[in-house]
């Protein structure tokens, strides 16, 4: 009996010793993942910084050209028979005044910045008529505004 008993006590003892070597070496293992773990972690970090550093480089690119590109747009989305007498940006917004001869021609230029690749919301400020004789033309103001950069790109890049 005490034979069986010291047999018994012994083989659970190694099994013990077993189950507390698997946990060491689990927790080493865990140790070494939680270190992996953090380094990638701080290398997501830095990618997101590299990410926003690229972004905002491409923006300044593209923004140093935007004066241009909006001067070639507004002259592309103005028809025929409208002339714009001022044009001011501010910040996102642009604002025009000018006079048309028709207001099918202003029309037609609200539908043209619907439709252009960097201006949208064209706001129609107000129009004062001209006289009733073919020669004189209607004043007129609006506003449209440049789109934000991420959908210039995506506009620029579709076929």
């Amino acid at each position: 009996s005490f034979l069986s008993m010291y047999m018994l006590s012994t083989y659970y003892g190694n099994l013990r010793d077993g189950q507390n070597i698997r946990n060491s070496f689990l927790s080493t293992e865990i140790g070494h993942l939680e270190t992996r773990i953090r380094e990638i972690r701080e290398l997501d970090k830095k990618k997101e910084n590299l990410q926003q550093r690229m972004r905002l480089i491409e923006e300044l690119q593209s923004s140093r050209n935007l004066g241009t590109q909006i001067m070639d747009e507004v002259a592309k989305i103005v028809p025929a028979g409208v002339y714009l007498t001022k044009l001011e940006r501010r910040g996102d917004q642009i604002h025009v005044t000018g006079r048309s001869e028709s207001n099918n021609r202003l029309s037609t230029m609200l539908r043209q910045v619907q439709s252009s690749y960097l201006l949208e919301r064209p706001v129609m400020q107000g129009i004062v008529a001209g006289e009733q004789t073919s020669r004189l033309l209607s004043d007129f103001n609006m506003d449209f505004y440049v789109k934000p950069f991420d959908q210039i790109g995506e506009a620029r890049n579709e076929p």
